[in-house]
């Protein structure tokens, strides 16, 4: 299980800001050094936009979203391949999955509500990171991925 905050985030939209974001995976030994984790994340963020027509005056607007990925991803762990100690896990992976997304925009707003309407709500990423264990219970962690990258602490219930 994780807490992070992610450089943007890129499951179905573009927020442009960092935010917090939540995950809670669990990874399954499938083979050495290969194992699958279904998981779980929430973000959310609001913005103001500006907006206006011949009917309506300009103004801002408040736009939200609570976007909500599930799905499983793989992880292939090189620590053995590059003599990493225990300290360390080295990986590279892939996830697949869907986000459930919540979006809202303030009454009166009549311009292009699917503006943020960006693809599909399915999702195939891939990722590289890295952890440091500073105990069996806790480390640090760097996830960069297609889809959000994150960099937070690490609980581990081992």
């Amino acid at each position: 299980m994780g807490v992070g905050v992610a450089g943007y985030s890129g499951y179905y939209r573009y927020a442009g800001k960092t935010i917090p974001v939540f995950n809670i995976n669990y990874e399954i030994d499938v083979v050495k050094n290969l194992t699958l984790a279904p998981f779980a994340s929430i973000y959310a963020f609001k913005d103001d936009y500006y907006w206006g027509n011949n009917n309506n005056p300009d103004r801002y607007y408040t736009y939200s979203e609570v976007v909500v990925p599930i799905g499983i991803k793989s992880y292939y762990y090189f620590d053995d391949l590059i003599n990493a100690t225990s300290d360390w896990d080295i990986y590279a992976g892939a996830s697949l999955g869907f986000a459930i997304v919540n979006s809202t925009w303030d009454t009166g707003y009549q311009g292009n509500k699917n503006h943020f309407n960006k693809g599909s709500q399915v999702f195939l990423d891939v990722h590289v990171g890295a952890t440091y264990h500073f105990n069996k219970r806790m480390g640090a962690y760097l996830d960069l991925s297609s889809g959000v990258s994150t960099i937070g602490l690490q609980f581990n219930g081992k």
